[in-house]
């Protein structure tokens, strides 16, 4: 289970998570080795005080958070703050209105300007939110995201109507190729999940159970 460590952005991005909870998430990754901690962009200050001399475990935010619903110039804004605070991944959330409404153009040109202000800097994960999407629908916002230059596409943000599927993962990992990484996020919580997710084809997982994962201790939260 140790093995999977490499693979976790341990991940608290909770609206009451404190300073302290923060710098306890990343002493742990800093233990356990894991990929990153994922937070929310306010708390990316204290993230990479703790992990400023652990290269090894990098410090992810997330863009648009939760809904996807905020403008480009809004993602851009918060893309660029937090690179400046120390992240060097940003998982953003995609306009997920206007993709069923199938203003392709809008969704693109708003990965590719978060692409734009974080290239060189940071790696870009586009979360689709795959439980509000139709196959057909998750097939399309691949597509743009590896138009637009993006680095993963991600399942959930944790906080909608459901998790990462090995269907939707399966689904992603076929749609994209080896262009992208595939991140599996939402409602993992065992080492027997994370196996299904790799085996589905994701390069990352997003979880808040992650030292339950790696020390095979039993999980009591949700994402």
């Amino acid at each position: 289970m140790q093995e999977y460590a490499k693979l976790i952005d341990h991940t608290l991005l909770k609206a009451d998570a404190t300073t302290a909870d923060i710098q306890k998430l990343a002493e742990e990754a800093k233990k356990y080795h894991f990929a990153s901690v994922c937070v929310n962009p306010s708390q990316v200050p204290t993230a990479f005080e703790v992990l400023k001399d652990t290269p090894s475990v990098k410090v992810c935010t997330v863009i648009g958070f939760p809904l996807g619903a905020t403008t480009t110039e809004s993602k851009v804004f918060e893309t660029k703050l937090a690179i400046q605070q120390g992240a060097t991944e940003v998982d953003m959330v995609i306009h997920l209105g206007r993709l069923k409404q199938g203003d392709d153009t809008y969704v693109r040109n708003d990965i590719q300007a978060v692409v734009e202000e974080a290239r060189g800097q940071a790696l870009v994960k586009v979360i689709l939110e795959t439980c509000l999407l139709t196959e057909e629908q998750i097939v399309r916002v691949c597509k743009l995201a590896v138009q637009a230059g993006a680095d993963f596409v991600k399942t959930s943000t944790g906080f909608s109507t459901g998790g990462a599927t090995v269907e939707a993962v399966s689904l992603m990992r076929k749609t994209v190729g080896d262009q992208l990484g595939v991140k599996a996020s939402g409602g993992i919580r065992s080492a027997a999940d994370v196996k299904a997710m790799i085996d589905a084809g994701a390069s990352r997982i997003g979880a808040s159970a992650g030292v339950e994962i790696v020390t095979g201790g039993k999980s009591t939260t949700d994402y």
